[in-house]
C-alpha cells in the first residue's frame, strides 16, 4: 500500500527480492496539469509495468474493496507513504501490517518526519519498521537503520537516500517476520531493548526523559520566513522545506520561493529583511546575525532559476523589502 515515488523502491525491493505481491493498492488516478489529465500514482505505473494486480479505492471501509482485500488472503500488509487505515484493514492479515517510516521512532512522529528533522538541525536520522496499531506511528518496533544529514543536505537529498535505505531495511524486516528472528519493541519501552546491529539508536534514557519531537503537516505558514530569526534556524528551514513545499520571503508584493542558499555570519547585519547585490551575481538578505545568501529561486508566476538568471531580469532599485 503505497502512493508516491518514495513507495516505488519499497515495492521494486520487494519485487527483487522474490516476494509475493499478491495485489498492490494506491490512491484514484487524480487530474492533473493545465488539461487536468487524470494522472497514475507512481506505484500504479509502476505495479502496471510490472503486471502486478491494482486496487484503487476511494474509501478504505467501501464494503466492496474490504471484501476483495479478505478475498486475496494476504500474509502480511505493507504500508509505505500511503493513507492512515481503519482497523478493518490493518487488523485483517494474520502477520498484520507494517509501515514503513521515516525517522528514528518513537522521534518525529506524523506526516512529515525528514522535514522537521531538517528544519530542526538534526545531524542523525533513520528509518523504522513497525507494527500498525491504534495511535498513529505509536506501533511495535521491528528494526531501526540510522545513517547521518550532512550540514547543508536538503530534505529532498535526504528523502532521496532515505527511500533506498528503508527499502532494504523493509526487506530484512520481511524475511525476519517470515523466519520468526524478529522481536517486536513496544515503543514506551525502548530505554530497555538491546541493541543490534539495526537498532543502534535506542534511547538510554527512561521514558520519563526522553524528549519526543513531532513532525506534522506542513502547513504555509510554516513556510514564511521570519528574518528576525537567527541564519542558523533560517538556514535549516530553507533546506528542511526544499524542494517542497520550499520556505519563502515576499519581493515586491510577490511570494518568493528559496530552494538553496549559503549562509554568511557577521556580527552586525542590517537590518532584518534588508537586501543586498550587485545585480549581477548574488542576491541576501540579513537575519538576526547574518546573512542568506539565496543561489536558487522562484518568483511567482516565474519559473525557478538560478540568482543569476533572476538579476537579468530584476534590479535591486526595483526591489522592496521584505515585508
Amino acid at each position: 500500500m503505497g502512493t508516491p515515488e518514495f513507495a516505488v523502491a519499497s515495492l521494486d525491493a520487494l519485487v527483487q527480492a522474490g516476494c509475493h505481491i499478491i495485489s498492490v493498492i494506491t490512491a484514484p488516478d487524480k487530474p492533473a496539469g493545465r488539461g487536468m489529465k487524470l494522472t497514475e500514482s507512481a506505484v500504479k505505473k509502476y505495479a502496471v509495468e510490472h503486471q502486478l494486480p491494482v486496487l484503487q479505492p476511494v474509501k478504505l471501509k467501501d464494503p466492496v474493496f474490504l471484501e476483495t482485500l479478505k478475498e486475496l488472503q494476504a500474509d502480511l500488509q505493507i504500508v509505505v507513504a500511503f493513507r492512515m487505515l481503519p482497523e478493518v484493514v490493518w487488523n485483517m492479515p494474520p502477520m498484520g501490517t507494517i509501515n514503513l517510516h521515516g525517522s528514528l521512532l518513537p522521534q518525529y512522529r506524523g506526516a512529515a518526519p525528514i522535514n522537521w528533522a531538517v528544519i530542526n538541525g538534526e545531524k542523525e536520522t533513520g528509518v523504522t519498521t513497525f507494527k500498525l496499531q491504534h495511535e498513529i506511528d505509536t506501533g511495535n518496533i521491528l528494526l531501526q537503520e540510522s545513517f547521518p544529514i550532512g550540514d547543508d543536505e536538503t530534505a529532498g537529498e535526504v528523502h532521496d537516500r532515505m527511500k533506498d535505505i528503508g527499502a532494504k531495511l523493509l526487506v530484512k524486516t520481511v524475511a525476519g517476520l517470515t523466519n520468526g528472528s524478529l522481536q517486536e519493541i513496544p515503543q514506551q519501552s525502548l530505554a530497555h531493548a538491546p541493541a543490534t546491529s539495526y537498532r543502534e539508536t535506542v534511547p538510554t534514557v527512561s521514558n520519563e526523559t526522553l524528549h519526543l519531537k513531532h513532525a506534522p503537516k506542513i502547513f504555509t505558514e510554516t513556510c514564511k520566513i521570519d528574518w528576525n530569526q537567527p541564519i542558523a534556524a533560517i538556514y535549516n528551514l530553507i533546506r528542511g522545506l526544499s524542494p517542497y513545499p520550499a520556505a519563502f520571503t515576499t519581493l515586491n508584493d510577490k511570494n518568493l520561493k528559496i530552494y538553496k542558499a549559503k549562509k554568511e555570519n557577521h556580527p552586525s547585519p542590517k537590518n532584518p529583511g534588508s537586501i543586498e547585490t550587485d545585480n549581477k551575481t548574488y542576491l541576501k538578505y540579513a537575519g538576526a546575525d547574518g546573512y542568506i545568501q539565496i543561489t536558487e529561486l522562484q518568483l511567482e508566476g516565474k519559473k525557478k532559476m538560478t540568482v543569476e538568471e533572476f538579476l537579468r531580469g530584476f534590479k535591486y532599485g526595483e526591489m522592496k523589502k521584505e515585508k
